[in-house]
């Protein structure tokens, strides 16, 4: 491949990519670009994932500072029900319920399997239970670390500073480490 064509295809991938970010569900692990979301959210797609045919997964940090878990898809039926969830080999049922937020169904994780194992694991393949000719999505877990973290950097409780020496007339001991 010549200089010039290596240069016309590097511009042309960066041209695509605020495109294919845009959409909302791009391959792989990401921030969320869904609408209001900013950075306080994660969203993994499947693997072949277009903007008329995806199954996501999004890991946000909530208004009270809790850390929702949400299935985004393009299924005709709605993401509400059972999803049935295959997680480096550990295959679980769970449950969705539909939310009134940008994402399709919030699941139930109430003993943190799945944020777990999305933080630390290597693949999910997953569909609905009510799907059961459907192939499964796989979701690469690659990258997803970090993007769950950043998101969730933003669920760090905003509390005031702590008075180390709370009682009046108290003084410190040291100056800077060095004994008084």
């Amino acid at each position: 491949m010549g200089s010039y064509r290596a240069a016309a295809l590097i511009v042309f991938a960066y041209a695509l990519a605020p495109i294919l970010s845009a959409t909302g569900q791009a391959p792989g692990w990401h921030y969320s670009p869904l609408p209001g979301e900013g950075d306080r959210a994660s969203l993994g797609c499947a693997r072949g994932s277009t903007s008329t045919d995806f199954t996501c997964l999004a890991v946000r940090c909530e208004d009270d500072y809790a850390t929702g878990l949400y299935i985004h898809s393009s299924r005709p039926g709605g993401d509400a029900g059972r999803w049935e969830m295959t997680l480096d080999r550990e295959t679980r049922q769970m449950a969705a319920r539909t939310d009134s937020g940008v994402y399709g169904a919030r699941l139930d994780d109430p003993d943190g399997w799945l944020l777990d194992g999305l933080r630390h694991g290597s693949f999910v393949y997953l569909r609905h239970a009510d799907d059961k000719e459907g192939a499964f999505a796989f979701l690469d877990l690659s990258g997803s670390y970090r993007s769950i973290t950043e998101a969730l950097q933003w669920c760090a409780p905003r509390v005031p500073p702590v008075e180390q020496i709370g009682e009046p007339g108290v003084g410190s001991k040291t100056d800077n480490g060095v004994a008084q």
